[in-house]
C-alpha cells in the first residue's frame, strides 16, 4: 500500500520537540547562574531578544506543523461558497478505509484533479450540495453497522433527504462476506445518496477483506471517471501468460469503432475456471515500433537484461510493459532506465465464454486516445499483438454480476460490446437448462453490428430465448435504443418481474446504463427497482 493519508506521528513529535527545545533555551537564557545556585536575575536586553526569538520560532514551527497536517489530511481549504471539484470521504473502524481514501485522493491529484479529503464526520448537507463529485470509502462493522466515526453523519444527515441533484458520487464499500449483512453500511449510504437525487458515476464496489482485485476494479473506474488515460495500479495483478489464438473483425463497414472477437488459450497445463459475469484483466503492452523508437533515441540495447520488481527481463520487454520515457531523456545505462519505469495499468473486459468452451473469448472495440493513437488496451489486443503471441491475463471474480440462483426467468439487457457478458450468461443458462430468457440488445446497424447473431438465432430456434428485442440506432425503423425497447415492452417487463425474473444489464455506462435504469423505474417504480437491487435481482456490469 502507498503512504497513508496522515503524516507519520514520529515526524510530528520530532518537530514539536525541536520547537519546544528552542523555547526552553530561551527560558534558560532568562535564568543566569549566580554562584552555586539558580536565582532569577533581571534579564539583560540580549536575553530578552533570545527569548522573543525562541517564542517566535515556537509559534512559527507549531503553525507550520498544523498547516502540514491540515493540508495532508483534508487537502486545500476552500471558500465555503466555492464548488468542490472532487471530495474524497472516509469512514473507518480500523483505519483501512482512511488509508484507501488517501490513496484514492493521491491518484486523483496525480491525474491533475483538485481534491479535498475529509472524514465523514466532517461532512454535512451543505458541503455535499456544493460538491461536484464525491467518492465515499466506508467500512461496515459488527452485524451491518456504520463505523463509529460515521455515527454523527448518520444521525445528522441520513435521517433526512436533502436535495443533492447536482452531486455525482461513487461508493467503495469495505466488508467481510463472513457476516450476513456484507457491506451493509456502504449499501445504506448509496441508497440514501440515490434517494437525495444524486447520480452514480459508477456502481458500488464491494471489497471483501481487502480483495486486491476489487480494489483494482475501483481504480479502473476511478481513472475513467477522472478522464485519466493511465492511473497506476496500487497492486499490479499477477498475470498468467495466455496465448492469442484467434482474432476476427465482426463489424466491417460499421459507423462505430471496429469490434474484434478474440479467443485466448490458457497456459499449458493449467485448467482455469470462472463463472459467467467474471472479468478478464489484461496487462497491455506498447507497440513494438514505439518501443524500438525509444531505444533508438536513447541509444540503448533492447536485449540487455534488467531487473524490475525482482524479476529479470530484456530491456525491450520491460519497456513494452511500462510507460515509455521521453525520447530526449538520458540514462546512465539499461538498469538506470529500468529503475524509473512505471508499469502500465491493467484493462478490464467482460468474458464472453465459459471454461467448457476451451478458450477465453472477448469482444473488444478498438478505441482511440485523445491524440488519435489506438487505445492502450484495445490497441494492444486488436492491432499490435500477433496471433500466437503471449497476452498477460488474470481472471477476476465479479460476484456482483454472477447469475441468479435457480431457473427463474431472466431479462438480459445490453448494448455494444456488452453482449459479451450477456453471451456468457446465456451459455450458462443453456447448460443449466434454464429456458425462460429474454434478450434486449442495442447497436447501430443490423447488417454489420449484429454481434454473435449466429448464437442468438440458434438460441431463438431452440427456445432458450423466449423473446428477443433488438434496437438499431442508425437503422431508422423501430426503437433506436435499448431503453426505448424497454419502454415499449413495459407491461411485459412487469409481468416477468412479478413471475420472479432477475435483470442483468451489461454495456455502456454513459447513455445506455442510466437510460435503462430510468426506463425500468418508469415500468416498475423506483421502490420496486430498489427492492430488486437489494434482493440481488437487478445487477449491472457497466463500463
Amino acid at each position: 500500500m502507498t503512504t497513508p493519508a496522515h503524516p507519520p506521528r514520529w515526524r510530528a513529535w520530532l518537530g514539536n520537540a525541536a520547537v519546544l527545545a528552542l523555547l526552553l533555551a530561551g527560558a534558560l537564557a532568562l535564568l543566569p547562574l549566580h554562584g552555586e545556585a539558580w536565582w532569577p536575575a533581571a534579564p539583560r536586553p540580549r536575553e530578552w531578544w533570545t527569548a522573543a526569538g525562541s517564542l517566535v520560532a515556537y509559534l512559527a514551527g507549531s503553525g507550520w506543523l498544523l498547516w502540514r497536517y491540515r493540508t495532508r489530511a483534508t487537502g486545500p481549504v476552500q471558500d465555503p461558497s466555492e464548488a468542490l471539484p472532487w471530495l474524497v470521504v472516509h469512514a473507518s473502524q480500523t483505519g483501512f478505509a482512511t488509508e484507501l481514501a488517501g490513496q484514492t485522493a493521491s491518484s486523483l491529484r496525480a491525474a491533475g484533479a483538485r481534491v479535498a479529503l475529509l472524514p465523514l464526520s466532517a461532512v454535512d448537507d451543505a458541503l455535499l450540495a456544493r460538491t461536484e463529485r464525491a467518492l465515499f470509502i466506508v467500512s461496515t462493522t459488527g452485524e451491518g453497522d456504520a463505523p463509529d466515526p460515521a455515527a454523527a453523519f448518520v444521525r445528522a444527515s441520513m435521517s433526512r433527504q436533502p436535495a443533492l441533484g447536482a452531486l455525482r458520487y461513487a461508493v467503495l464499500a469495505l466488508g467481510d462476506r463472513g457476516y450476513a449483512r456484507f457491506c451493509a453500511f456502504g449499501h445504506q449510504l448509496e441508497q440514501w445518496l440515490r434517494g437525495c437525487g444524486a447520480g452514480a458515476m459508477f456502481d458500488l464496489t464491494e471489497v471483501d477483506n481487502g480483495d486486491p482485485g476489487a480494489l483494482r476494479h475501483w481504480q479502473h473506474h476511478l481513472a475513467l471517471a477522472a478522464g485519466a488515460e493511465a492511473m497506476p495500479d496500487w497492486t499490479p495483478p499477477r498475470y498468467d501468460r495466455w496465448t492469442l489464438a484467434a482474432r476476427q473483425l465482426l463489424n466491417p463497414g460499421s459507423l462505430g469503432g471496429p469490434a474484434f472477437h478474440l479467443a485466448l488459450q490458457p497456459p499449458a497445463g493449467s485448467i482455469p475456471t470462472w463463472d459467467a459475469g467474471d472479468i478478464a484483466e489484461i496487462g497491455p503492452r506498447n507497440a513494438a515500433g514505439e518501443v524500438d523508437a525509444v531505444l533508438a533515441a536513447l541509444g540503448l540495447d533492447g536485449a540487455a537484461t534488467v531487473h524490475v520488481d525482482d524479476q529479470a527481463f530484456p530491456l525491450r520487454e520491460a519497456l513494452a510493459r511500462s510507460h515509455l520515457p521521453a525520447g530526449d531523456a538520458r540514462f546512465a545505462g539499461p538498469q538506470a532506465l529500468a529503475d524509473t519505469l512505471r508499469p502500465l495499468p491493467h484493462r478490464e473486459y467482460s468474458i464472453a465464454s465459459l471454461p467448457g468452451d476451451g478458450v477465453l473469448e472477448l469482444l473488444v472495440r478498438q478505441m482511440p486516445r485523445e491524440d488519435g493513437r489506438p487505445g492502450l488496451g484495445s490497441g494492444w489486443l486488436c492491432l499490435h499483438a500477433g496471433i500466437g503471441e503471449t497476452i498477460d491475463l488474470r481472471i477476476r471474480a465479479n460476484p456482483n454480476f454472477h447469475p441468479p440462483a435457480g431457473d427463474m426467468p431472466l431479462l438480459l439487457v445490453g448494448n455494444g460490446t456488452g453482449i459479451a457478458g450477456l453471451r456468457a450468461h446465456l451459455k450458462a443458462r443453456e447448460r443449466a437448462g434454464a429456458r425462460r430468457n429474454w434478450l434486449l440488445f442495442g447497436e447501430r446497424q443490423p447488417h454489420c453490428d449484429g454481434f454473435f447473431a449466429g448464437d442468438i438465432a440458434r438460441w431463438r430456434e431452440s427456445a432458450l430465448l423466449e423473446r428477443v428485442d433488438l434496437a438499431w440506432s442508425r437503422d431508422g425503423a423501430g426503437p433506436r435504443y435499448v431503453q426505448d425497447a424497454l419502454r415499449m415492452a413495459a407491461p411485459a417487463v412487469r409481468d416477468w418481474v412479478e413471475a420472479g425474473a432477475s435483470i442483468l444489464v451489461c454495456g455502456s455506462l454513459a447513455g445506455m446504463a442510466p437510460g435503462v435504469d430510468a426506463a425500468l423505474r418508469e415500468a416498475l417504480g423506483g421502490d420496486r427497482l430498489e427492492a430488486l437491487r437489494v434482493e440481488g435481482r437487478y445487477r449491472r456490469d457497466v463500463y
